[in-house]
């Protein structure tokens, strides 16, 4: 009995996971007649996640991203549309297939613009989401460190977890440790960084905050960029709840946008569900299925 191995060999510019992905999923993907090279699909997947060893996963969700696309690029040349591509960031203008997909959604997808009554409902609904980002009064001590650096990071570590345990034991001697301790420029007023809102600190510390309570020490240290940290959470205030007026026009913005969404997903089934499709999946329907 003789066993044939057989290898992937990466065409150039194709790396090896790739090809492997191709040669697991020989279905050509065809859309309304039309084959789509591999290689775009190829392409694509290099923009999708998938687990270790499931390069396929990757593959399938790569082929209905491309079939999608497809179609929308079919229906808007069967409309016509001749775009102008715009400019969507410095030095970047749109390609003629962004392009085309854009002024067709612009045409496709109407969304009426909420009520006023619509708009209110939103809010009443629970006007406890609609409130002002809160404020942490914070102090903290700082042991710097280069976090990719194992050595430096465990010794700061070890300095801080000592510092924790002697904040926790003389709660009212924080700002005479992180004076005397603190690697930040805050040690001069005892550590004090003043009061903090969402978005001031990095994300790490500002996870840290969220669940902190009033005059509490974190227990253990936390790591950051710039090393180990021990907070002291000084003062909360809660954002209070804001009135209608005041988030009327955020409401209706994200009630429209939502509007958009939904409204584009569903001229997107209406367009799935008429073609013919091979070499993709959508929803429970198994490739080769008319859509």
């Amino acid at each position: 009995m003789v066993t044939v191995l057989s290898t992937v060999m990466p065409r150039e510019g194709v790396d090896a996971s790739t090809a492997r992905m191709e040669a697991d999923n020989p279905a050509p993907l065809v859309v309304n007649g039309v084959t789509v090279p591999a290689k775009v699909v190829a392409a694509e997947a290099q923009n999708h996640t998938a687990p270790k060893n499931q390069p396929e996963i990757a593959w399938r969700k790569a082929a209905n991203a491309v079939a999608m696309r497809t179609l929308l690029l079919q229906e808007a040349r069967r409309r016509g549309i001749r775009p102008e591509p715009a400019e969507v960031g410095p030095g970047r203008v749109e390609t003629e297939e962004e392009a085309l997909i854009r002024c067709l959604l612009e045409i496709a997808v109407e969304v009426s613009p909420p009520t006023e009554d619509e708009i209110r409902a939103e809010w009443a609904r629970d006007p406890e989401r609609f409130r002002a980002p809160p404020l942490w009064e914070v102090s903290h001590i700082l042991c710097a460190c280069a976090p990719g650096n194992d050595d430096e990071r465990n010794a700061a570590h070890a300095r801080a977890a000592v510092l924790v345990a002697r904040a926790e034991g003389d709660p009212k001697g924080f700002a005479r440790l992180a004076s005397a301790h603190s690697d930040c420029g805050s040690k001069t007023s005892g550590g004090a960084l003043g009061q903090l809102g969402p978005g001031d600190t990095v994300p790490e510390f500002e996870a840290a905050l969220r669940t902190m309570k009033e005059g509490e020490i974190t227990s253990e240290p936390l790591l950051t960029r710039h090393g180990w940290h021990v907070i002291r959470m000084d003062a909360i205030a809660e954002g209070a709840a804001l009135p209608f007026e005041t988030v009327r026009s955020k409401i209706a913005d994200a009630m429209e946008k939502a509007a958009w969404a939904r409204n584009a997903r569903e001229f997107a089934d209406r367009l799935v569900a008429s073609a013919q499709i091979s070499g993709a999946e959508f929803g429970n329907r198994t490739q080769g299925e008319r859509l």
